[in-house]
């Protein structure tokens, strides 16, 4: 019985080492790009990643057939969800900017857009892990990728400014 138990956990971790091995990349960029954080400086992202992997690992043998890749997701994004509204108090934006490339974007509008488009996650099945409508998360997305495809425009110069005279 005991040599079953210790085989059962051996076969568990080398499943688990190899799910690592195949998704914590992607994974990972998928948490930097929720935080915002710069790609070489993420110590959210990487926290999220941990509290993912473990909770997957923890309900390992309850997967019964599910994706152990879509269970870690769904971990990643409501724990960021919930951080980012504990924080903030909603998902809004929070006090300063974030620098990595969706920067100008809400947490929600990161969530969103980082299931829908980065990750492939269709409105349904994100509006439903969200609590949120499908019309909603269409409109939060679309509003994410037109806020990224066309970033406001500078401040003007102040009237009466004078510009630089160039020489050459």
């Amino acid at each position: 019985m005991r040599e079953r138990h210790v085989s059962h956990n051996a076969r568990r971790a080398r499943e688990f080492e190899a799910f690592v091995a195949g998704a914590a990349g992607r994974l990972l960029h998928a948490a930097t790009l929720l935080t915002a954080e710069a790609p070489d400086a993420n110590p959210r992202a990487r926290r999220l990643l941990s509290l993912s992997l473990a909770h997957t690992y923890a309900s390992w043998d309850r997967l019964h057939g599910e994706d152990p890749y879509d269970r870690a997701r769904q971990y990643l994004a409501a724990r960021f969800a919930r951080g980012a509204w504990h924080r903030h108090g909603a998902l809004v934006r929070p006090r300063r900017r974030p620098v990595g490339p969706l920067g100008a974007l809400t947490p929600q509008e990161r969530l969103i857009l980082v299931l829908r488009l980065y990750e492939g996650v269709a409105e349904e099945q994100a509006a439903a892990l969200l609590g949120l409508p499908v019309e909603r998360v269409r409109t939060i997305c679309d509003r994410a990728t037109a806020t990224l495809l066309r970033p406001p425009a500078a401040p003007a110069r102040p009237v009466g400014a004078k510009a630089k005279a160039v020489t050459p």
